[in-house]
């Protein structure tokens, strides 16, 4: 029997030659459309990063309100190791910032961050995922620890996060805009954004080892939110081959709402009056505010949430319920749903709680002749109930109906499968820790809560959270059945481990609708029991496709 005799020098020589060959090929240059790219690595050298890369020329100065341009092409190796600023915002939520990596908010903010398997390489052909974060338009970024996309690259899938305008900076409509942009529209910026980091990722994602032809679209609230109007978009619908909503769509529950967009013209109006909020007359004067004035001013002006999309003729030339109905949006397969407690907190917080007696009487006046029906669906026969009834229909109408429409139009005009998820795990805490007045916990499965469960960076995002084996049972679950629908638009298939996952029909099947209920302890489909609420709000939401 022979024998391989290496000294220790030998074993330490190879382990470093090892090592240096591991760091430079996670390190490995890349070109792009306009350079060369160097990212960096993850801690084992398994996944490879490119943060900060442009994808479109800084939107300031003249730029500002302005369709993206192309990046100015640059000469050598860019160095790619740094995540690039957020877009600008104020801390309007709190608890979004505190997540954030990035340098400050800068209106030099067009930047996306890519991460892939270290072993990918030109020809690898590997499946793609495009996120959009949330923060009501208002605020968000893509370096937010939530939003790590290392577990889906460890999955075998590309992930791509870009940056989109917000607020003022990305929905501000005026008439001179309007004039010059040559296509007789103005605002929806950050929406134009996000159709430009997509554009980017079919030209370049080839050079990472992606591939143009199987790319996910996906995102959270704001986010979600925007993938229903992506599908619907002229711009963008024929860009992507699927799609994932995580709590949020644009078909208003109620008339008036955020969700009902409106038309250019009341935009522009909007624009106009805030332009005198800061003594402007023009938009050369509005260009030539600073854009920490113009910040400040806006989250003061209609309590900050006055600049969103809305129906700019561009982007957007009919309501989505509209695009929907003549079936004209991306007939794509749908991954979609809600968290168990979307408006919990929205009742919680209210200092006057609903009673069975003030429950009924709201009941009739927003239904009329409808509120028996109503009362059945939401049951208030006592004040428990009614308090119930009051946080589920709070939960209804500000995410789960709007989702619920896009899924149930999404499944009727056209041939691709749907499938809806109910996310009902309620997180851990840190000892002590509160929304309000209130214990975390008490919260329920919150509106958001379900992100940190996808991307399975629980412990990354909340190092101080001692997390059960429950979470992550279903973590584990849901990044398996995003990263299969990702990769085939099925969410069905063996996880990592190679254990066989509960099955997931789709939502409108031969034996009806079904839900997959995504928690610990209840990870399984079963019938859909409550698809007769929102049949119900549908019928009185005064959203009708114009």
């Amino acid at each position: 029997m022979s024998r391989f005799i290496f000294s220790k020098n030998t074993a330490f020589v190879l382990i470093l030659l090892g090592i240096c060959a591991a760091a430079t090929f996670a390190q490995e240059k890349i070109k792009v459309e306009s350079g060369v790219l160097l990212g960096t690595a993850n801690a084992d050298h398994s996944v490879r990063i490119f943060k900060g890369i442009p994808f479109a020329a800084p939107p300031a100065g003249e730029l500002r309100w302005k369709a993206p341009q192309p990046v100015k092409p640059w000469s050598g190796v860019r160095a790619a190791d740094k995540f690039g600023s957020a877009c600008m915002q104020t801390d309007v939520f709190g608890d979004i910032l505190q997540f954030m990596r990035d340098a400050q908010p800068s209106e030099d903010c067009l930047n996306l961050n890519i991460w892939l398997p270290a072993s990918a390489t030109a020809k690898s052909n590997l499946p793609v995922y495009v996120w959009y974060y949330g923060g009501g338009f208002v605020a968000g970024g893509n370096s937010e620890l939530r939003y790590d996309g290392e577990a889906f690259a460890k999955k075998g899938v590309i992930v791509v996060e870009p940056n989109y305008r917000l607020g003022v900076f990305g929905f501000l409509s005026y008439p001179e805009l309007t004039k010059e942009s040559g296509h007789t529209s103005s605002g929806n910026y950050g929406m134009l954004d996000q159709v430009a980091a997509l554009q980017w990722v079919v030209k370049n994602i080839s050079a990472f080892g992606g591939d143009p032809h199987n790319i996910t679209i996906g995102g959270e609230s704001a986010g979600s939110a925007s993938v229903s109007a992506l599908m619907a978009s002229p711009l963008s619908r024929k860009l992507f081959q699927k799609a994932i909503g995580e709590s949020g769509a644009y078909f208003a529950a109620r008339t008036g709402s955020a969700l009902d967009l409106e038309p250019l013209s009341e935009a522009e109006q909007t624009g106009l009056k805030f332009a005198e909020t800061v003594g402007a007359k023009s938009i050369a004067e509005l260009r030539a505010k600073s854009g920490d004035e113009l910040l400040q001013a806006a989250a003061k002006f209609k309590a900050g949430w006055a600049f969103h999309p809305h129906l700019d003729g561009y982007f957007l030339s009919a309501t989505a319920i509209a695009t929907y109905a003549k079936g004209e949006q991306a007939h794509v397969p749908l991954l979609a749903g809600w968290n168990a407690d979307e408006g919990k907190m929205q009742v919680l917080m209210n200092p006057e709680k609903p009673t069975a007696k003030s429950f009924a009487e709201s009941a009739q006046k927003r239904f009329g002749d409808g509120a028996p029906e109503f009362l059945k669906l939401y049951p208030a026969g006592n004040d428990d109930e009614a308090l119930v009834s009051a946080e589920t229909l709070s939960g209804d109408d500000f995410i789960a109906y709007n989702t619920w429409k896009w899924m149930d139009m999404q499944v009727n005009t056209g041939k691709a499968p749907v499938y809806q998820y109910h996310f009902e795990q309620i997180p851990k805490g840190k000892p002590g820790a509160k929304i309000g007045p209130f214990p975390a916990e008490e919260a329920g499965s919150r509106h958001a809560c379900e992100i940190e469960y996808v991307f399975e960076t629980l412990k990354l995002a909340h190092d101080d959270v001692t997390w059960a084996d429950d979470d992550f049972k279903v973590s584990e679950a849901m990044a398996t059945y995003w990263t299969n629908f990702i990769k085939s638009g099925n969410p069905n298939g063996p996880s990592s481990d190679g254990k066989t996952l509960p099955n997931w029909p789709p939502y409108k099947g031969k034996d009806g609708y079904s839900i997959m209920h995504l928690s610990g302890r209840n990870l399984g489909a079963a019938p859909d029991t409550v698809r007769a609420r929102y049949q119900f709000l549908d019928a009185h939401s005064g959203s009708q496709p114009k």
